[in-house]
This record gives structure tokens, C-alpha cells and sequence, in this order.
């Protein structure tokens, strides 16, 4: 809470909570994964498949094709026993032949010992089978029997995972079988289940390699077809968190928790090495075709069902999801999700809306943020693909770019609700009063700017025209209204030039303040060259002014400098952003003074401070207001710069001459400042001190006499 109370609308920092908390709704969606969100993922993947095109397949993987040829050739499928032994027959060469079909029924005593003979010659056949869990047939033992020879038998425990003496296994359990019949699967060298199960959208993007039917693990078609292709046994890893990997000889094969592989899609269906398999039975295909190869047995022509949608091709032969894993196994071509892509994952959630975050919260521009998010979006996206395509990797890609959305919808809600709120209150609020450049540095930097009240260091000046009411009065209205205008508008651009805000209009009188509400490192300069740009701006007017009948003007200004509370000021039905206290009330006594003084420009001993090598100054005197008891020294700022030798002079002559008067030498002070005046006759601080020095050589002061001057009014 204490974090949150002290955040501005505008403050980076609110940005960059903004990006965090949408890295960390999203690394909570990543972690619970919402189904829509598992698709959208899926679909991402499904796109680079297609981006990605076509890529060549293994040499050693051979697709024997029951294809349009085949049947018009050998007859209607399913053939007989005798024709597919003479297929199997064909297929000896081949160090491997796995049929993708299944003889779960007797078809005659003379077909099936045919098949089951071929089958045993050849060797090298590994027969495929279903299983179900709607089989309301028990199977014959005997064929079961004969796939239980192909269990996975090395089961490797990683971990404690003492179940009853069961391991853990959370992929696909089946209560039923549909196996080949015991006289055809007599002679196969192994068993290995076709069953694919679909994701929910029904595209085939995984594979099963293991199931548990009873109380042994089995390996699917490709699975088992690799044991023999290897030549070695089948290793089963787990954990207590399911299957961690499975193993043939010195190869690991990744997969899931419940044993499912990625498929690494090739291109489209037909893309394997396909031989009819009229051609393979009638000779036509030479044996060097399929010499140890890895070859499956299925059936390519779509009129049959065994078409299955994948993400590269809507109709792809199922006989080539078993190819496919096999040469991927083959190739170590592996779609790989494991932790390295989870922390990229992770990392790209976090740092690309704290990217977008820090680009947002340094502009006000709407469109920067927009160029910012596409561009990250299109970074991640070609990131992603170079991953996927060059090192087959499978990042979550769609969750990276829902933390950019989130990042920046609500970054740029939050900067058109709150942040562009208070910048046209803004801009309202001080178009009038500073220069249309101060307010767009408002506008680029608002957490510069506190509304609520500071206390500040800052230099005030106050201007007014001496004599008013006598003009006033001299002059009709819309005459006056004329001459008001026309002396206002250039001295407000000259405050306004120098950076400084327009505090109010008082009347005649003009207030500014200078180092709110920004800062301005040199305000005490810029506030006394307004002073000077002022009297040279009314020498021009009263010229233009006495040619058109108007009376001849003449204006005080004051400047203090000194720590103001400055911010918005006022009522809840009407607030400004003003300054108060001391510094801001002796502004305005000094302007006053010009009065006392017979001077253009006040300026005190906090502004003279700063600024005495940059503009010629004389003082005129040590002053107590009204209400205070330590004095001030209060000085004329004569001329910009050194000034003109004659300026100087008189300012020097006038410091000789202030300090015999402070010394009780009233008669030499006298003397020098009837020297200044002799000289200079409209020098009206000397004529006052000669007044002054008169008045105390007739009447000494007290012997406590300071050399203050008391004023008891403005």
C-alpha cells in the first residue's frame, strides 16, 4: 500500500508494474494452461509446420503402399492371405517390415498358413494390432500370449516410486485387445499396436510410443519397429511424475509424462519413399529398393479409411504417422519442449512486456507504443520460427505474445484513462499561463510535476503600472480595455519566452513565478532578464501609445527569490497552481518600493546573489517590512550586462556615497550624492539620499540609528 500511495499517474514506475503483473497473469495461464489457450498454442505450432514447407525424409524409412495402383491390380481390398504373403515374401530384403494392417480374423486354413509361413521366412515382419476398451470379445489367449512377447521388460525406476510393487504410468490404459490370430503371428518377429489418438481439435500432432494393457507395457508399431531396426531392447524410464524417456541400445527418445512423441512432420502425405505394392509383389520394384530399409506396410489410398488430418495435410496417410516417428528417431530429428524452451518461454513472458513497458512509459506518443508492440511481435514470432524450424524446438508461442497484449492494452488503457486524463488537465491548466515548449516538457515528464503542493525554491516577480486609476479614469472603457491589452500581451510572451509561468493577472498587475512547476536551474537570471525585457518593451509601447493620444505609462516590477509552497491553490469549484508565503509577499513589497525609490526594478539581496556578475545593480538600501524584523538589502537592476560606462559610474558613485551615509558621515554622503544628481538630474535614489543626509545633519539620528529604512506599507 505504501508503494501504491506514493505512485503518480504518468510515473514510469506504474508502467513497469503493469508489464510485471501481466508477466505474472500469464506465467499463471502457462502454468494451469486453459484449454483455449493449449489450442491457440497448437494452432501457432500448426502454422510453422506450414511456414516451415516441406523437408526431405529419412532414405532409410520405405513406405510399401496399398495404393490405387495396387487395387486395381491385385483386386478390392482387404486382399487375400495369399496375396499379402506374397507381399510379405517380397519385402525380405528390407531388415525391417511392420505392417500397419491386422489379421484378427481367420479368413481359411490354407490362405492363413500361407501368410503365417511367409511371415516366418521373411523374418523380419512385426504385425501390427489394435487395442480397445469397448471389446466385448475376450481374445484368444494364444494371440495374446504372442504380443506379451514383445512387452517392455527393462523398466528403468527413477526415484521412489513403491506402489504395491507397481511403477507409476499415466499414459493410455486399455482393458482390450485385438491382436492377430495366433496362426498368423506364429512367425512375426514382434508386435507393436497402431492405436492414435487425436488431440481434442482431432489433428494427429502426437503419438503414443507405450501403453498399459493389464498389467505389462506395450510399445506401439513405430516403437517396435525401431527395437528390431536396432537390433536391441526397449527401455522404459520413469519417474514419480510418469514416463521421463524411453531408450532403444544408446538412443533416448523424448516424450511426455504418459509416453506420447511429437511429431515432426516432413511435408505432406506422399512426401516418404513409396512403392506400390503391385510393384514389390509383381517384381517390377527391384530388391535394392527396400535392402535394408525400415519399411511399413499400410494403405495409402484414401478411399479406404486410413486417413488421418494433421497439421500439414488434412488428408495424410495414417501408415505415414509410423514412418514419420521412426525417422525421426532415425534422423534425431526431435520436437524438442523440454526445460531449455520453458525457460526461454518464461524469460520472453517476462522480458518482452517489460521491454514494451519502458518504451510506453517514455512517450506519450500512442503510436510509439503501437510500432513498439508489432515490432516485438513480430521479433518473438520470427524467434519462435528460427527456433522451430532451424533447431526443432517447440516454444509456447502464443504465450509470450498474450503477456505482450496484456502489457499493452493495459498500458495504453491505463495511459488514455489516467495518464492522457491528467495531461489534458494539464495542458488546460497551463497552456495559459507557460509557453507552449514548457508545456509539452510537462507533458513528457508529468512525475516532474506535483499538483498537490512542494515547497520550493523559486523567483517571483510582481510588475504595475503606476498611476492606474488616474488613466482609468482619463480614458473611456473600451479605450482602457485597448491599452490594458495591448501592455499585457507582450509582457506575458516575454514571461513566458524566458520559461516562466504566468501566476495571475491582478488588475493592472502581472505575478510570475519562475522554477515552478518545473525546474529551472537559472530562474533568478531568467526573472531579471524579464524584468529588463520588460522597461525596453514599454519604452517601445509608450512610443506607439503617444502617437495615437494615449497617456505616457510607467511600471514598478519586484523580484524576490527564496523557498515558496507552490501547487493548485483554490476551492473544489475553482482551483489555480500559484505560490504563497514570504518570498512570494516581499516580491511584492519590493515592487512597491520602485515608489519609495523613484526606480524602474527592484530586485532583493536573494535574487542580487545569484546573478550580480550578469547584470549592473546599485544598492539603494537595507529595508524592514512590515511584520519582519531582520532586514533586507534591496538593490536596482539598472541595465543588463556591465551596462554603459556612465551606469557603472553612477552605480559605483552611489555605493561610496551609502556607505559614508551608513558611517554617519551625512555631510560627505551629501556631498556625493548631489554629485550623482548634479550629473544625472532624473537620478532619483541620489536626490532621495541627499534628502535624507539633509534631514539627519539638521537632526543626527538616535545613537542606536542602524541605517534601515522601516516600510510600514507597500
Amino acid at each position: 500500500m505504501g508503494l501504491l500511495s506514493r505512485l503518480r499517474p504518468g510515473d514510469k514506475t506504474v508502467f513497469i508494474l503493469i508489464g510485471l503483473l501481466a508477466s505474472l497473469l500469464t506465467i499463471a495461464l502457462y502454468w494451469y494452461k486453459p484449454w483455449i489457450l493449449v489450442l491457440l498454442d497448437l494452432k501457432a505450432t500448426d502454422a510453422m509446420f506450414v511456414a516451415r514447407g516441406a523437408s526431405p525424409t529419412p532414405p532409410e524409412v520405405v513406405i510399401a503402399a496399398v495404393d490405387e495402383k495396387s487395387i486395381n491390380a491385385m483386386g478390392r481390398w482387404p486382399w487375400s492371405r495369399e496375396v499379402t504373403a506374397r507381399l510379405i515374401t517380397a519385402l525380405k530384403p528390407a531388415r525391417v517390415a511392420a505392417l500397419d494392417i491386422v489379421f484378427s480374423e481367420p479368413q481359411n486354413e490354407e490362405a492363413d498358413a500361407a501368410l503365417s509361413g511367409a511371415i516366418r521366412d521373411s523374418g523380419n515382419v512385426v504385425l501390427g494390432y489394435f487395442f480397445r476398451d469397448d471389446s466385448t470379445d475376450a481374445p484368444d489367449p494364444n494371440a495374446v500370449r504372442q504380443i506379451k512377447r514383445s512387452a517392455i521388460k527393462l523398466i528403468d525406476v527413477i526415484g521412489d516410486q513403491s506402489q504395491g510393487g507397481e511403477i507409476i504410468f499415466t499414459g493410455i490404459e486399455f482393458s482390450g485387445a485385438e491382436p492377430n490370430t495366433s496362426v498368423i503371428g506364429r512367425g512375426a518377429k514382434g508386435f507393436g499396436s497402431f492405436n492414435i489418438v487425436p488431440q481434442d481439435d482431432g489433428l494427429y500432432r502426437v503419438a503414443n510410443l507405450v501403453f498399459k494393457y493389464k498389467e505389462d507395457i506395450y510399445p506401439s508399431l513405430a516403437l517396435e519397429a525401431l527395437r528390431r531396426y536396432y537390433k536391441g531392447d526397449i527401455v522404459l524410464h520413469t519417474a514419480l511424475y510418469g514416463v521421463d524417456g524411453i531408450s532403444i541400445n544408446e538412443k533416448t527418445i523424448p516424450v511426455d509424462e504418459q509416453g506420447a512423441f511429437s511429431l515432426n512432420y516432413y511435408a505432406r502425405g506422399g512426401s516418404f519413399t513409396t512403392i506400390s505394392a503391385s510393384d514389390l509383389i509383381t517384381g517390377r520394384a527391384g530388391k535394392d529398393a527396400i535392402k535394408d530399409k525400415l519399411v511399413f506396410v499400410g494403405v495409402t489410398e484414401k478411399a479406404i479409411y486410413d486417413i488421418r488430418p494433421t497439421p500439414v495435410d488434412a488428408l495424410f496417410p495414417g501408415v505415414e504417422i509410423h514412418a514419420t516417428i521412426a525417422g525421426n528417431v532415425i534422423k534425431d530429428r526431435f520436437l524438442i519442449h523440454d526445460t531449455r524452451v520453458i525457460f526461454f518461454d518464461l524469460f520472453m513472458v517476462v522480458a518482452l512486456p517489460f521491454i514494451l513497458a519502458v518504451i510506453i512509459s517514455r512517450t506519450h506518443r500512442t503510436y510509439v507504443g503501437l510500432i513498439a508492440f508489432l515490432a516485438l511481435f513480430i521479433a518473438i514470432a520470427l524467434g519462435d520460427f528460427l527456433l522451430f524450424s532451424v533447431y526443432n524446438l517447440k516454444p509456447g508461442a502464443v504465450y509470450p505474445v498474450i503477456a505482450l497484449m496484456v502489457s499493452y492494452i493495459s498500458g495504453e488503457a491505463y495511459r488514455n484513462v489516467v495518464v492522457e486524463k491528467k495531461s489534458r488537465y494539464i495542458k488546460k491548466a497551463f497552456s495559459r499561463y507557460v509557453s507552449s515548449q514548457l508545456v509539452s516538457e510537462l507533458l513528457k515528464d508529468q512525475g516532474r510535476l506535483k499538483l498537490g503542493g512542494e515547497k520550493r525554491v523559486i523567483t517571483v516577480i510582481f510588475t504595475d503600472i503606476r498611476g492606474f486609476t488616474t488613466i482609468s479614469e482619463k480614458l473611456p472603457p473600451e479605450k482602457l480595455v485597448t491599452l490594458l491589452n495591448e501592455y499585457l500581451n507582450p509582457m506575458t510572451t516575454i514571461v513566458l519566452e524566458e520559461e516562466g509561468m504566468l501566476d495571475k493577472y491582478i488588475g493592472d498587475a502581472i505575478m510570475a513565478l519562475f522554477n515552478a512547476p518545473l525546474s529551472t536551474p537559472d530562474h533568478p537570471k531568467r526573472a531579471c532578464n524579464v524584468a529588463v525585457k520588460m522597461i525596453a518593451m514599454l519604452k517601445d509601447l509608450n512610443v506607439k501609445w503617444g502617437g495615437l493620444g494615449y497617456p505616457h505609462i510607467d511600471i514598478g516590477i519586484g523580484v524576490n527569490s527564496g523557498e515558496a509552497v507552490v501547487g493548485n491553490i483554490g476551492s473544489e469549484l475553482r482551483y489555480d497552481y500559484t505560490g504563497i508565503g514570504d518570498t512570494v509577499n516581499l516580491a511584492s513589497r519590493l515592487e512597491g518600493m520602485n515608489k519609495v525609490y523613484g526606480t524602474s526594478i527592484v530586485v532583493s539581496e536573494f535574487t542580487h546573489a545569484s546573478v550580480k556578475d550578469a547584470f549592473l545593480f546599485r544598492e539603494l538600501d537595507l529595508v524592514r517590512v512590515k511584520g519582519k524584523y531582520k532586514p533586507v538589502a534591496v538593490y536596482e537592476l539598472m541595465a543588463a550586462g556591465q551596462g554603459a560606462d556612465a551606469m557603472r559610474e553612477v552605480s559605483a558613485e552611489f555605493g561610496r556615497g551609502l556607505t559614508m551615509f551608513r558611517a554617519r558621515k551625512f555631510e560627505e554622503a551629501k556631498a556625493v550624492f548631489e554629485g550623482i544628481f548634479k550629473n544625472h538630474p532624473d537620478d532619483a535614489p541620489s536626490a532621495l539620499y541627499v534628502g535624507r543626509c539633509a534631514d539627519y545633519i539638521a537632526a543626527a539620528p538616535p545613537e542606536d540609528w542602524d541605517g534601515v529604512y522601516v516600510a510600514m506599507s507597500k
